[in-house]
């Protein structure tokens, strides 16, 4: 019997819809506070993105407590009740293998603000405007003018 085959392409497509698929139980189950703890019910997490490895057996699941306060104790909660999230995940996808699921935190809206801080200081604002100048300038050089 000869195995599917399947392009780089197709692949990526499937890893990114299964993703998406353990990424909108995740959210469901904590939307709906199905998970009894104080700490989840007290905060709003946001499930901002899961990558999946290419074999779909395990799924790093990136979390944001909104206003940023008390990540750590979230993320203490997230992964304490971690085999609870990977039996729901199991049971509503229906997949042949159970994902496991393991917590991180999402830094990207941490670091987007120091690459925004970054961008607003006034020795690169400078550096932008120069360029900005040299850039107005006719890419001849002048040669135009000339004839």
């Amino acid at each position: 019997m000869a195995k599917n085959q399947t392009t780089p392409e197709q692949h990526s497509v499937r890893l990114l819809k299964v993703g998406e698929q353990v990424r909108h139980v995740i959210s469901e189950i904590l939307t709906r506070q199905q998970v009894h703890d104080d700490t989840l019910s007290s905060h709003s997490v946001s499930v901002t993105q899961v990558r999946m490895t290419p074999d779909l057996r395990q799924a790093t699941v990136y979390v944001k407590s909104l206003l940023g306060q008390d990540e750590e104790a979230v993320l203490k909660a997230m992964r304490t009740h971690t085999a609870f999230f990977q039996r729901e995940v199991a049971q509503r996808l229906k997949m042949k293998f159970a994902a496991k699921v393991r917590f991180m935190p999402d830094e990207t809206f941490d670091e987007a603000s120091r690459i925004d801080a970054l961008l607003n200081d006034p020795r690169v604002r400078r550096d932008l405007d120069a360029r900005a100048d040299d850039s107005a300038e006719p890419a001849n050089g002048g040669a135009a003018a000339a004839d």
